[in-house]
């Protein structure tokens, strides 16, 4: 292997780290939230406050978790690749989002809804699947069209 290609691919590997922990981190956020609005805290047995919407749920969880990772890649994972233009890779990073956020609701939605399921095990279950999908989209999408100097 030449030293360009050993660089080339320490380098994807390093961006790869980054971008998983901030992914690591946000997931946190995304099914932390979820499980407070839908299943509220533990030992309530009221539930949470969307406990009747878990699809509307999931897409505001998802989204304060898409605004985490926005802040998360810009100034770390991709600082040095980030377009002049704030708002056109906000737009981009949402677009890209919306698809992830998409593929996630989707799980869920086939989860509760073609399935019948509905516990916490399941609805995280589906949720993680959803996020593993929408995570491999995500990392594609961010390289090759969002965090792209021009």
């Amino acid at each position: 292997m030449t030293r360009s290609t050993r660089d080339a691919v320490r380098g994807i590997w390093r961006e790869a780290a980054k971008f998983g922990l901030v992914g690591a981190l946000a997931f946190v956020v995304d099914n932390g939230g979820y499980t407070l609005l839908v299943f509220g805290l533990p030992g309530d047995a009221r539930g949470g406050p969307m406990g009747s919407s878990p699809v509307q749920a999931s897409v505001v969880a998802t989204g304060v978790a898409a605004l985490f990772s926005w802040a998360g890649n810009r100034y770390w994972t991709y600082r040095h690749q980030h377009r002049e233009k704030v708002s056109r890779e906000l737009g981009l990073f949402l677009v890209a989002n919306g698809v992830g956020l998409a593929i996630t609701a989707g799980t869920v939605f086939a989860s509760r809804q073609l399935l019948g399921l509905d516990s916490a095990l399941s609805d995280n279950t589906a949720r993680i699947l959803g996020w593993v999908l929408a995570t491999l989209f995500r990392f594609y999408a961010y390289r090759r069209y969002v965090f792209v100097a021009p």
